[in-house]
């Protein structure tokens, strides 16, 4: 073990230089295909695609922890190196904590139903976190050790006093230079990027320490124009849940639909006795109740508390009349892409909602209002947004991401 310690240790410099390249690269695949999978606009492009970058993601995030191991065979002589250069040795220690939290973290959201919601939404927000603080990190490092910035700037020469001899000043030590050419672009780079990334940062940091006040921006500029506006009950408004506590991801397979009273409809319909269609003022004239629950997305985030109000969706099956060979229900999206179904057992489930209101207020075409379906006990993509037909079907019935890799049983 010995011997083949030493083999590995000799021409380390080398091998660092080839360990830092291939990191290098692992950082940039995973930077790629992680904003990919975090913005809800790359969603209705990517389609099936994305569960294909969800796994490149997952499997280039695993093989992260090579480089991290090969490099702590290495570190002894590494470290004996950058003896006395402290702002070195943090450096190494910056790189090695993102790179081992980026991995537990993201282990965490991989393997979401072992640990359960508490433990994933954590680890959503670590994984965040070091993401914010971690790749403009990578970026200045690298920009600022670049070739062209680590070339010294032009170098003048004055005489030593003694014959065939001169000394070479740089500019920055010569007397009135206060700051040289390359500390002043790494500042510049460094400002850069406080100036660009600062905002959105506290934009973060405001919406997943928050109370889901984005909510309230949501409402403001809900693309849906329905009148009338569904009032309240007295348990929405204020909210019996105290609010969401929480902020929901905007994620969609195609373009937020916009609905209006003329082309917005509601329909029950398939294995019934009684098929059922509503225009929108009959429907928000339908008596509600009002629930709170929990809402967890697969993907590793939750919120907490909402209160939802609308139509439990065993009402409208009892009033509809199931026939005896219906075995499930279809869910259709106002998009006109997204399904998905539950069985009747599942669908007789008391907390299984038709929404129409969240927290008191309109649910937003952004979080798929004006009706969406609230299955609180299974993952989010169950709970089909711009809901507008529920159909009984006699045979199962493999919704949208179901179809793309997803599992049908979304039990949290």
């Amino acid at each position: 073990m010995s011997n083949w310690l030493a083999s590995l240790r000799k021409g380390y410099g080398k091998k660092l230089h080839a360990l830092h390249a291939w990191n290098g690269w692992i950082v940039v695949i995973l930077t790629i295909s992680g904003l990919l999978l975090f913005g809800g606009f790359w969603r209705g492009i990517l389609g099936e695609g994305r569960v294909w970058i969800r796994w490149i993601h997952i499997v280039v995030g695993i093989a992260s922890l090579l480089p991290v191991v090969y490099y702590l065979l290495l570190a002894g002589k590494h470290w004996k190196q950058l003896r006395g250069k402290s702002s070195q040795r943090a450096n190494v220690i910056v790189v090695l904590a993102l790179l081992v939290g980026w991995l537990l973290s993201g282990l965490l959201l991989w393997q979401f139903r072992l640990v359960g919601p508490g433990w994933s939404n954590g680890a959503l927000l670590v994984h965040d976190l070091l993401t914010w603080i971690g790749l403009p990190y990578i970026i200045y490092h690298s920009i600022t050790r670049a070739k062209w910035l680590k070339e010294e700037p032009h170098r003048r020469t004055v005489k030593s006093g003694k014959p065939d001899k001169e000394k070479e000043i740089h500019p920055a030590v010569s007397p009135g230079a206060l700051y040289s050419r390359r500390a002043f672009i790494k500042t510049a780079i460094g400002a850069g990027l406080a100036i660009t990334l600062g905002p959105s940062f506290l934009r973060w940091v405001g919406n997943s320490i928050g109370t889901g006040a984005d909510i309230e921006k949501l409402v403001e500029s809900d693309a849906n124009n329905l009148i009338p506006a569904p009032q309240p009950l007295p348990a929405s408004l204020p909210p019996t849940g105290g609010g969401g506590r929480g902020s929901f991801r905007v994620y969609t397979v195609t373009q937020i639909p916009s609905f209006n009273n003329s082309n917005w409809s509601f329909a029950v319909d398939g294995l019934v006795d009684k098929k059922m269609n509503y225009n929108w003022e009959q429907f928000v004239k339908l008596a509600r109740k009002v629930q709170v629950s929990d809402f967890h997305c697969v993907t590793g985030w939750s919120v907490y508390s909402n209160t939802w109000e609308g139509i439990p969706l065993k009402q409208f099956l009892k009033e509809a009349g199931v026939q005896q060979q219906a075995k499930n229900v279809k869910f259709y999206s106002g998009d006109g892409v997204y399904t998905d179904s539950l069985t009747l057992e599942q669908a007789d489930m008391d907390d299984v909602m038709v929404a129409v209101l969240h927290d008191g207020k309109p649910i937003p075409s952004d979080l798929g209002g004006p009706v969406r379906l609230i299955v609180p006990k299974m993952y989010a993509y169950k709970s089909v947004k711009w809901l507008n037909r529920i159909e009984l079907i006699p045979d199962e019935h493999i919704g949208y991401w179901e179809q793309r890799g997803y599992s049908n049983d979304a039990w949290v």
